[in-house]
């Protein structure tokens, strides 16, 4: 099926944008659109060509042509998950406005502490340090066969002529890392700085991106989702109307082909969940459903979904923290989930035999996608034994976790450090866990308090449930082996 996408830079665009587009597509008959990986609008069902003057400054990638990639961020984690302490949403988006000509290359700009935007899918990944104001850049060029560290930390107000120059140079001749570094250093003055040590990534769980959750003391964000990544057009149009009423001014676009809208204020929350209810959207699928990376309006892959997810349904199984992707066969491909099923490609002298599919199953080592390193874990498998597989792959991760903490380096390395035992305990209606290792800082909760010693006021940060909703994840990992 022929695609139209439409670049949104770093997954962020303000409500009168979002209205903009929706009327262009309603204008042209069409009654939805979807969401990309690279957190770019895809017109599922084409759209015909949009002169300049209508587009003004929205930029089409029509089906007939190749330029253009957009700028994946992880500005739509900020404030609402984990994050680098000096890595502002505002700093993403000055960031994000330097870039003024569209990128050829893919361009990922992530803060390594949060687990909804993958850090390492670009061919030029920005990916912030502990310092204020410096990045770690990680290259890895359409043909290089591994991704290279660039030797030094770029300055923030740097990236984006330190971008359009390697973009430059690369269009010109085939270089390494070090010719690029070489080059770049010949033609531009930047400030950078010294790398004083390697890039850590810690490894959590993923997140749960859904619903409607409290942001601080007086707000809230709302995740939303659709199971066929298909959103209306009618709705999204009313739901940028509602943004205008409460002065919000961004929403954003995730990888996992949803959106969310942050800053609603705690007075304007009854609204927002009448708006939802009088539209029907269902605001809390588990994370079975949806932690899943498949290909846009591509249907034996959303069948394929639909028949695990059930599946594994009827099996009670918990897939807390995990994520999954199905691809066709690719190699080369670059995935960001913690286990992919691969559709093995048929011999072209059987096309004309109709014979079934099989399929490969990989994970991610220590089930990270950020390690980049993937393991075959088994080939040439049918469609009905892919349940079990996962099953299997499943009770694997949860006996890893909290046992294992899992790092990954500039050197790719994955270290393993002794064994600790921690206090978590999981929300059972979000799934929310709390750690005692990190505590609950949105609630005045110091690092290290255990769980029994929550007062029992103490509530779940994202869906509010109380204390007694929490169940003790080492109970949970017994209940499913």
């Amino acid at each position: 099926m022929e695609l139209t996408r439409l670049i949104v830079k770093g997954g962020v665009l303000s409500p009168g944008e979002l209205r903009d587009i929706v009327n262009m597509a309603m204008d042209q008959g069409l009654d939805t659109i979807s969401f990309g990986s690279r957190q770019d609008i895809i017109f599922p069902d084409g759209l015909q060509i949009i002169d300049k003057e209508k587009a003004g400054k929205y930029h089409f990638v029509f089906p007939n042509e190749t330029s253009g990639n957009n700028i994946v961020s992880s500005y739509v984690s900020t404030d609402v998950f984990r994050n680098t302490p000096w890595l502002t949403g505002n700093k993403f988006l000055y960031v994000l406005e330097q870039f003024k000509e569209q990128p050829e290359l893919k361009v990922n700009i992530t803060d390594p502490k949060q687990q909804l935007v993958p850090l390492f899918t670009g061919h030029i990944n920005f990916i912030a340090s502990e310092h204020e104001d410096y990045w770690y850049l990680y290259i890895r060029l359409p043909k290089w066969e591994r991704m290279e560290v660039y030797p030094v930390l770029i300055y923030s107000w740097d990236i984006a002529t330190i971008y359009y120059e390697i973009e430059k140079i690369v269009s010109q001749e085939s270089c390494g890392i070090d010719m690029i570094f070489s080059l770049v250093n010949d033609a531009l003055d930047t400030n950078n700085r010294t790398i004083d040590k390697p890039l850590h990534v810690p490894f959590y769980p993923f997140p749960y991106y859904e619903g409607m959750n409290r942001l601080g003391i007086d707000q809230y964000w709302l995740g939303l989702y659709w199971r066929n990544n298909l959103y209306d057009l009618k709705f999204l149009k009313e739901l940028c109307d509602l943004c205008f009423e409460c002065k919000i001014g961004k929403i954003c676009i995730t990888p996992w082909k949803s959106f969310i809208v942050k800053g609603i204020p705690k007075d304007k929350k009854l609204d927002w969940e009448k708006f939802l209810g009088k539209n029907g959207i269902n605001v809390r699928h588990s994370l079975l459903e949806l932690n899943w990376h498949l290909p846009v309006a591509n249907e034996w892959a959303l069948n394929l979904k639909t028949f695990l997810v059930r599946t594994l349904d009827q099996f009670d199984i918990s897939t807390y923290g995990l994520t999954f992707g199905i691809s066709d066969y690719n190699r080369d491909g670059h995935y960001f989930t913690s286990i992919v099923v691969e559709k093995n490609e048929l011999p072209k002298d059987l096309e004309s035999i109709k014979i079934r599919d099989t399929f490969n199953v990989l994970h991610a080592k220590n089930f990270d996608p950020n390690s980049r390193e993937y393991i075959v874990h088994a080939q040439d498998v049918d469609k009905l034994e892919l349940p079990n597989i996962l099953i299997e792959l499943s009770r694997k991760y949860f006996n890893l976790l909290g046992s294992t903490i899992v790092e990954t380096t500039t050197n790719t390395t994955a270290i393993k450090k002794e064994n600790k035992i921690h206090d978590v305990y999981q929300c059972q209606d979000c799934l929310t866990v709390y750690n005692s290792e990190y505590g609950d800082l949105s609630q005045g909760i110091e690092k290290g308090t255990l769980f029994k010693n929550l007062p029992e006021t103490y509530c779940c940060s994202l869906c509010e449930a109380p204390k007694n909703n929490f169940l003790a994840l080492t109970e949970q990992k017994q209940n499913i082996q």
